[in-house]
């Protein structure tokens, strides 16, 4: 679908914000992506609109995602922590923090807003480049491997993906 005929059928679900939100795969078809939007765009600041370019890395695959996930269902069924078993997003968050400080990034711990205890705040996981999700998951697939996690019976990790 051309970046144009979505923002039309946007129109028609009544929002009044244009929004074109494309996923790029190769030049000729990025080409024609920028080309529509620049017709839009050109339209909007001649009448007097201001408008914001955001082009980025796209981010983790559904495949990436799949495979995460049934590496971290599989760590919380395998696996004790702090003498208890713990759910996928437990040992997301516990993964996550642990591979960020090994790439040198922040994890800050701040007195929660309610002020009863200690929050950790890091970047999630949805706004991971494709790149960072391979490079999570080869610190998850390691970290399994040594605290003797294995895929379910018959299945190898990539079968997830």
């Amino acid at each position: 679908m051309s970046a144009v005929r979505w923002l039309q059928l946007r129109r028609r679900g009544g929002r009044s914000m244009e929004t074109i939100d494309a996923r790029l795969v190769n030049p000729a078809q990025a080409h024609q992506v920028i080309q529509e939007a620049w017709q839009l765009t050109k339209a909007m600041l001649i009448a007097g609109h201001r408008m914001k370019l955001v082009l980025k890395a796209e981010t983790r695959s559904d495949a990436q995602n799949r495979l995460l996930h049934a590496m971290l269902s599989e760590i919380s069924k395998q696996v004790e922590w702090a003498g208890a078993k713990r759910d996928t997003d437990t040992w997301k968050r516990l993964l996550t923090a642990a591979w960020l400080r090994t790439r040198g990034e922040q994890v800050e711990l701040l007195p929660a807003i309610d002020g009863h205890g200690i929050d950790v705040v890091f970047r999630r996981t949805s706004q991971l480049t494709r790149a960072e999700c391979a490079e999570l998951s080869e610190f998850v697939m390691a970290w399994a491997a040594d605290h003797g996690v294995v895929p379910q019976a018959g299945k190898q990790w990539e079968d997830y993906q």
